[in-house]
């Protein structure tokens, strides 16, 4: 009996390993070989692919970033986490623009323990994965060339030429071209000069409308929204959000533009007349603001045209004000679309389809009650993912930012290993 029971045992054993063996999950191999185990296997046990991305930030004098901002410190004083001065409250719509100190001040925050980041500054450049350039291109046109015709123009010109000069000096720009740098320009207009000359890098830009087509690109680049300047609705929780919200449909804002902008114009005049529609002509100022944080508040939807370029800060204004946004623009691109899916919380019209008398009110009259609500109940969700802060916080803006410049860099890499070991011009660019 006591032999029967131990034979029956093997057995059932050995039927269990062979099933497992069959159906994959067990790798026989790797029990008697360790070179013999799957690709996969191997892989996993050296991938990083959740590790935070090492970041190295160049030490550039105040007056290429803070300094614009506070120019009371002197100029070779490193900034800290302690000596960061804080975004001035008061900056108006140079806040939209504002990416770019978000992302220094990101680096320089040390996290508190068990904090999940998604870049972490590394004081070694032969560790690092990618180079942050804490130039404030955006703020130093906002500041220094608003006014193109300005004689300060020239100052932003001689920043521009300064950090290149800066960079060219630097060995790790020089091992890639740049490709593994990254380097904020937010306003279509920042680093207008000389822009061509950093088109390897990891662009962060909030669109492709002032760009070349053979300048950026989706490949390389990270698109990025623009720093909301209205006031995040944090408590939108109405017994019935969807009767609460009396306005059908929301804008205010500047409706001559450029370009693509046009079609605002447009829609001013088919919009006119409509009892359910906000539409006003406005300039940003800190009274307007406020009107347009009660006005999307209390509105359905909310206005997305396209502006002197393909995207406006008002689309993240909306999404921030929980007011499912109407985009209307052919040519946008949208930030973190490789995560987010924008059609669970925003309805999309063509220009043509705009700009049909009567067809995108009817449809947004027409919009099924039960639907609306779940975009709501979508815009709440992920409203934090458009939030630039400091201390930074998990998923929020910047975190999701830095995740993008990690999925751009096997690509970057790619480039860099194929053209140390190309011995005659790369046929790829002949095709």
């Amino acid at each position: 009996m006591f032999r029967k029971v131990i034979f029956s045992l093997i057995f059932f054993v050995l039927l269990i390993m062979s099933y497992s063996i069959f159906i994959g999950t067990v790798d026989i191999r790797s029990y008697f070989n360790p070179l013999l185990q799957s690709p996969s296997a191997a892989l996993s046990s050296c991938a990083t692919i959740n590790a935070p991305l090492k970041v190295y930030m160049y030490d550039l004098p105040r007056r290429f970033h803070v300094g614009m901002m506070n120019n009371r410190s002197p100029d070779n004083l490193p900034v800290t986490k302690e000596n960061l001065p804080p975004w001035p409250q008061n900056s108006g719509l140079k806040r939209q623009h504002s990416v770019e100190y978000w992302l220094m001040a990101s680096l320089l925050h040390d996290g508190g323990d068990g904090e999940e980041r998604e870049a972490v500054r590394v004081l070694d450049p032969e560790i690092a994965e990618a180079f942050f350039v804490p130039f404030f291109s955006s703020l130093s046109f906002n500041s220094h060339g608003h006014i193109m015709t300005d004689p300060d123009t020239e100052i932003d010109h001689q920043l521009q030429i300064e950090v290149l000069e800066y960079l060219r000096k630097s060995k790790y720009w020089q091992r890639s071209g740049g490709r593994d740098h990254v380097i904020p320009m937010t306003h279509p207009n920042a680093f207008r000069f000389l822009r061509e000359l950093v088109n390897a890098s990891i662009l962060i830009i909030v669109d492709f409308g002032r760009y070349p087509r053979n300048m950026s690109k989706l490949s390389k680049d990270v698109v990025s929204p623009y720093v909301h300047v209205v006031e995040s609705f944090s408590d939108d929780d109405p017994p019935d959000t969807f009767e609460s919200r009396t306005t059908l449909l929301f804008f205010r804002g500047n409706t001559v533009r450029k370009d693509e902008g046009k079609v605002r114009a447009k829609l001013a005049k088919i919009l006119a007349g409509c009892d359910d529609v906000y539409y006003k002509r406005s300039s940003a100022t800190t009274t307007s603001i406020k009107e347009s944080t009660q006005g999307m508040r209390s509105s359905k939807f909310c206005l997305h045209p396209a502006g002197d370029t393909p995207s406006s800060c008002r689309l993240f204004d909306a999404i921030v004000s929980h007011c499912v946004p109407v985009i209307v623009s052919d040519r946008i691109e949208l930030p973190f679309e490789d995560e987010i899916d924008y059609t669970h919380f925003s309805v999309i019209f063509s220009v043509k389809e705009a700009v049909q008398p009567g067809y995108m009110i009817n449809q947004l009259r027409q919009f099924p009650k039960e639907r609306w609500i779940e975009m709501w109940g979508h815009l709440k969700n992920i409203s934090h993912h458009y939030e630039f802060q400091y201390p930074p916080k998990k998923e929020d803006a910047t975190n999701m930012l830095w995740r993008q410049v990690k999925h751009k860099l096997p690509a970057v890499y790619l480039a860099v290993h194929r053209q140390r070991r190309l011995k005659v011009p790369d046929w790829w660019r002949r095709r």
